[in-house]
């Protein structure tokens, strides 16, 4: 077999693939600044770039703070692969090392640490704030939050609505602003389904990994609940998320263009139909997995696209 190049290696280790979520959650906030009527003097592009390559950053760190976790606790050793659970494999392979992969990730952790604090000289205080709960997320994640059933809470809020709010606040935000005024309903309760549905992707990849997890001192809703329950959490979280997608234009925050994000509604469902039959079986349930990837970045990009498109 081939061995894979440098870039290669680095981009399965980071699992690029799940890169595009941070960057739709970007788009989602960048939408509703560009669109909300006053509150966006100037779209400023640069500005729009750094968000991208901060979140981004971030997202990169925290997979590979997590790679560094799985394998030192030797959670990788006992994970079965699969395109979209189990990690990378990479330092396994041989192909990276520890040092090098927890040095990188500390290093994307710097650059978007770097950049939430741009922000919050130029646009507002309160930038530090998420900064320092998104910081403490990706540091604490895999050795706290992950042991103590709150990982997909925080993963929800951190690399989901926080995104979508700090990206607003960004980008409309002057140091003199009043806290009051910094955000609107529509705001709040458009992030509310992005930060659902990465919660809800952390949660079904969590179902075949659970006893690899258990026997590496995790605990999260899987392994506390066992299979049957926490699956009914994700189809309760299927049906809130889209639940609320299908609220908001009625109560007037949103035009109806919003509707075009239900349309992944029917792969959501296949999700939770493929998770209730085969929650048990790793192999049998990777449709599923696949058609939960599908809703989460459909989703958003539909919430993002329908924002641009009617306001």
């Amino acid at each position: 077999m081939k061995k894979p190049g440098v870039m290669g290696i680095w981009l399965t280790q980071v699992r690029a693939p799940f890169l595009i979520l941070a960057a739709l959650l970007v788009m989602i906030g960048l939408a509703l600044a560009h669109k909300l009527p006053g509150d966006l003097v100037d779209f400023n592009v640069l500005h729009a770039v750094m968000l991208v390559i901060g979140v981004v950053s971030a997202h990169t760190s925290v997979n590979l703070f997590n790679e560094y976790s799985d394998f030192k606790t030797g959670i990788d050793f006992r994970t079965k692969r699969s395109p979209f659970s189990g990690g990378s494999g990479m330092m396994i392979e041989g192909h990276t090392t520890p040092k090098s992969v927890k040095w990188t990730a500390i290093s994307f952790l710097a650059l978007a640490a770097g950049i939430g604090i741009y922000f919050t000289f130029v646009s507002h205080w309160t930038i530090v704030i998420l900064v320092l709960i998104g910081g403490l997320t990706i540091l604490f994640y895999t050795e706290g939050l992950a042991r103590i059933m709150l990982g997909e809470l925080f993963a929800g809020l951190t690399l989901g609505s926080l995104v979508v709010v700090g990206t607003y606040i960004a980008m409309t935000a002057t140091p003199d602003k009043a806290f009051s005024d910094l955000l609107s309903t529509v705001v709040i309760m458009v992030s509310i389904p992005p930060g659902i549905l990465t919660s809800l992707l952390l949660l079904i990849n969590e179902f075949p990994d659970a006893e690899a997890d258990k026997a590496g001192g995790r605990l999260h809703l899987v392994i506390k609940l066992g299979s049957k329950k926490a699956a009914i959490i994700y189809n309760i979280g299927i049906l809130l998320t889209f639940g609320i997608l299908l609220i908001i234009p009625i109560i007037n925050l949103t035009p109806f263009w919003l509707y075009l994000a239900l349309i992944p509604f029917p792969i959501g469902l296949k999700a939770c139909a493929g998770l209730n039959k085969y929650r048990e079986d790793a192999q049998k349930l990777i449709p599923a997995l696949g058609n939960n990837v599908l809703t989460v970045l459909a989703t958003d990009l539909l919430i993002a696209l329908s924002i641009f498109l009617s306001m």
